[in-house]
């Protein structure tokens, strides 16, 4: 059986990678990646490197021939990108014979108001039409996500937000790539949604946490969206990322990413990683 995963040398893509190198034979994993020379070091432990590129839809049905299991992680752009490329991937997946697709979409996904959401009902979508069994990866937030704001506090910021006392399920991005490896590795997953969550914390909790971590009291302010998105351009974001950013905010604080799920850990197989520790190894402790 032959494992390949999109995206190998990601954030994301690298970890499941390493995961999967834990009960996997680098004879039965591929990784499509856009430069291979980045991968090398995958070669050389006999995992098989392959270029495929979004953007260059005629390099994927190579990338993926032969291939029994396709983990198809998302790309990084705008919404219209990133639809046509999953759309260019699902696609050559299709005309490649792929037997089995797994995707990192978002929770809710179907009725999120997160702006990104649209992607990943429009992949999920694309999928489903296939007629391929799948699973869809259905992923909280990223506890890394926080690094910006967690940064700020090592040098003496407030943890700033716009979301009132709502919460998210963060978990490390080690334990999402570990959860996908688990789906691409095991038996029963055809055909399935997971919601994948972490504990739910507000802002404050998480906050709260950071500061036991860094041993400092972090002040947390809660303001509106358009005193959040002058303080993001005060740190020098550009407008676009300001918008995406308030966007966010504002669907957090109605609630899109608190979706409560003990899914995660029954596909790890064990409590998911204590964000304590994944807030370590954000400061590097």
């Amino acid at each position: 059986m032959t494992i390949l995963v999109t995206g190998a040398t990601g954030h994301l893509g690298s970890l499941v990678v390493e995961a999967l190198l834990q009960s996997v034979p680098a004879s039965n994993l591929a990784v499509s990646v856009r430069n291979p020379e980045k991968a090398e070091h995958l070669r050389s432990q006999g995992v098989d490197v392959r270029h495929g590129d979004f953007d260059q839809p005629e390099t994927l049905a190579q990338a993926f021939a032969g291939v029994d299991r396709l983990l198809l992680i998302s790309a990084d752009a705008d919404n219209e990108t990133r639809i046509r490329q999953h759309k260019a991937a699902v696609s050559a997946a299709k005309q490649a014979g792929v037997g089995f697709i797994a995707y990192t979409s978002v929770v809710n996904a179907g009725q999120s108001s997160l702006s990104l959401a649209e992607v990943h009902r429009a992949t999920e979508s694309a999928i489903l039409e296939t007629g391929i069994p799948y699973s869809f990866l259905r992923n909280n937030w990223y506890l890394e996500n926080e690094a910006g704001s967690i940064q700020a506090a090592i040098q003496g910021a407030p943890w700033v937000h716009a979301t009132d006392s709502s919460q998210v399920g963060w978990a490390t991005r080690r334990d999402y790539a570990h959860a996908a490896a688990a789906v691409l590795t095991g038996e029963g997953h055809e055909n399935t949604v997971y919601e994948l969550s972490g504990k739910l914390l507000t802002q404050a909790e998480l906050a709260a946490i950071a500061g036991d971590v860094l041993g400092k009291d972090i002040p947390v302010q809660n303001v509106d969206g358009a005193a959040y998105a002058e303080i993001m351009k005060g740190a020098g974001l550009p407008d676009f990322i300001v918008s995406m950013l308030v966007d966010m905010q504002a669907a957090i604080k109605d609630g899109a990413l608190a979706v409560e799920s003990n899914t995660l850990e029954q596909l790890l197989g064990r409590p998911a990683q204590p964000l304590r520790e994944g807030i370590q190894a954000i400061v590097g402790q």
